[in-house]
């Protein structure tokens, strides 16, 4: 146990890194007030209307950081700064949410397998841990009896939750490069203004980059503990 605490130490120190980065970047952005005086509200109903998509509605959602795209009730949704403010930060998130909704009007087929996924992992993912743990307690290590299904059982759901994180990697990568594309084609952005919106979403990128990481790392130490003690 001792070796997958420092696992998760190390994971989490990453993540924190990473973290703060995103919440400096977004901040430095933030003052970078656009030319054009559209706020992030405007960018989104314009690239979506751009897209030729006008089922999708734009709403304000509270919080920081809180801003996604909702495929269900097709709602892009802002943070409430993001919604009111008029800067390249912005800009940047509203134009990336728009790009799910454009991956969903285009059915994306990876944002397909994650909204597929979403139901599963929000069953399988609270409980993957316990499983293994449980499992091992049982004589999961030796590879026989009920202890070692139930540990495979935890594998399994584990899995689910690592496939969804390395599949919402191409999904939120997509939805940044449709964004940027969008912002550049359109001359929505000053040369200063962009380069801004695009450092801000590279490290959004990079959360769910250590996340897919992480997610992988704790499946294959589990994986280690059940399996690595057959003969």
């Amino acid at each position: 146990m001792i070796g997958y605490y420092i696992l998760i130490g190390a994971i989490a120190l990453v993540s924190w890194l990473v973290s703060n980065q995103l919440k400096r970047k977004f901040a430095k952005y933030s003052k970078v007030q656009l030319r054009n005086g559209l706020s992030g509200r405007e960018i989104a109903e314009k690239m979506l209307a751009d897209n030729g998509i006008y089922d999708v509605e734009v709403i304000s959602t509270p919080g920081q950081l809180t801003d996604h795209y909702n495929p269900k009730n097709k709602t892009v949704n802002l943070s409430e700064s993001v919604y009111n403010q008029r800067n390249a930060a912005s800009a940047a998130v509203a134009a990336h949410e728009c790009g799910h909704a454009v991956q969903h009007a285009q059915a994306y087929s990876a944002l397909g397998m994650r909204s597929a996924l979403v139901p599963i992992v929000s069953v399988t993912s609270g409980m993957s841990q316990w499983l293994v743990i449980g499992g091992l307690i049982l004589g999961a290590a030796a590879g026989v009896g009920l202890g070692y299904w139930v540990a495979v059982a935890g594998l399994v759901f584990m899995g689910f939750a690592t496939l969804f994180s390395f599949v919402t990697l191409p999904v939120e990568y997509d939805a940044s490069n449709r964004a940027l594309a969008w912002l550049k084609n359109k001359n929505m952005l000053t040369p200063d203004e962009y380069k801004g919106s695009e450092d801000a979403l590279k490290w959004a990128a990079r959360t769910y980059l250590v996340a897919a990481i992480g997610a992988l790392a704790s499946l294959l130490y589990w994986a280690l503990q059940v399996f690595g003690g057959r003969d």
